[in-house]
């Protein structure tokens, strides 16, 4: 089972965003910070998971029983219900959907700021890499 912690960090003023991924399982360790160009942080938390569904699939990861954690209500919200009301998260929320039918088995959950440090610090890390690209 691998555990993958998503999360982003966004600066709306100079609309840029991180994403934070932190891949976790027997002897692996992967560390991911990313540049995400959008200024909408809840835009940023659905990139986050489509990224990390992404590089596991680039992995060939898709036999592997995921758990997906992120701290955003509204992704893991979502994704459980595979609606959004938000028309700008619709296709996001689409390509997620498409990307999760290409594994085995992956469970979401939500968990609190406090347990997604990891992940947080990735995507900090992924937000100043876009600001010294602006």
């Amino acid at each position: 089972m691998l555990k993958i912690y998503t999360d982003a960090a966004t600066n709306p003023k100079q609309n840029v965003s991180g994403a934070g991924i932190l891949i976790v399982g027997e002897n692996l360790h992967r560390q991911l910070a990313l540049v995400l160009h959008t200024g909408d942080n809840h835009e940023a938390e659905f990139m986050a998971v489509a990224a990390a569904l992404r590089y596991c699939i680039a992995q060939d990861w898709q036999e592997q029983t995921i758990m997906l954690h992120t701290d955003s209500k509204t992704v893991a919200l979502a994704i459980d219900k595979n609606y959004t009301g938000k028309p700008a998260f619709q296709p996001l929320l689409a390509e997620i959907e498409q990307l999760l039918e290409a594994f085995k088995l992956v469970l979401i959950r939500w968990i609190p700021e406090a347990k997604n440090k990891g992940a947080d610090q990735l995507a900090k890390q992924g937000l100043q890499k876009a600001l010294k690209e602006k």
